[in-house]
């Protein structure tokens, strides 16, 4: 094992490590449609409020789970679009030292802000027309939040970390493969509920089982 708890491919192939699984859910309701104020023949009269994002059984999308000391690898990139006045995906990661991949399939103006916790910008910049793709690099691990100055509607979160972190799908299912055996904290994110860090065991060649319950 590499230091900073990050196994080699070699390690990983010979069956050293194991994998973390689960699902986010709540029992929250789903908040209430937003009003279109701007562009309705694209964005529509209405868009579904996504900050708490649940199916019929409550398993919740857009959390971030984040295995405490355990790094990634290289930097990557991520690429976010603007979709009928919406980013997607909603949230995402990426490693520090990538580049945030900005593009639009609408056919107007949308604008791509993104600001740390504290309100600082990282950047401002306008994406005029659809197909057109736009880079810029992240080089500090934290939480980006993205907006757009001309839809005030639209969210999106980034988190720049170089530890191993996932999104939960539309089932509110998860999985990190490759983590080295031992007691682990798993950190969680969502940008409207909350939950209490969950330690998991993770043992050589099996998968670590993790139930979530967020709430307000």
């Amino acid at each position: 094992m590499t230091s900073g708890g990050f196994f080699t491919s070699e390690e990983a192939s010979q069956g050293l490590t194991g994998s973390i699984a689960g699902v986010a859910s709540t029992k929250e309701a789903a908040p209430k449609p937003i009003r279109v104020t701007i562009d309705p023949a694209v964005c529509g009269q209405s868009l579904p409020d996504e900050s708490i994002l649940a199916d019929a059984a409550g398993h919740l999308a857009n959390v971030i789970v984040t295995v405490a000391g355990v790094k990634s690898g290289a930097p990557a990139e991520t690429i976010v679009s603007n979709e009928k006045c919406a980013f997607v995906p909603r949230v995402s990661t990426m490693r520090p030292g990538g580049a945030l991949k900005m593009t639009s399939k609408d056919p107007m103006l949308h604008t791509m802000h993104a600001a740390a916790p504290d309100g600082r910008a990282f950047f401002n910049i306008s994406i005029p027309m659809p197909n057109v793709t736009l880079s810029r690099p992240i080089d500090k691990a934290g939480l980006a939040t993205l907006s757009c100055s001309t839809h005030t509607w639209m969210r999106g979160y980034l988190l720049v970390t170089d530890e191993r972190s996932v999104v939960t799908g539309k089932d509110g299912k998860f999985q990190i493969d490759g983590v080295p055996p031992g007691t682990y904290d798993l950190r969680i994110w969502h940008e409207a509920l909350k939950a209490p860090p969950a330690k998991v065991v993770v043992k050589t060649g099996e998968t670590a089982a993790v139930e979530l319950t967020l709430a307000r």
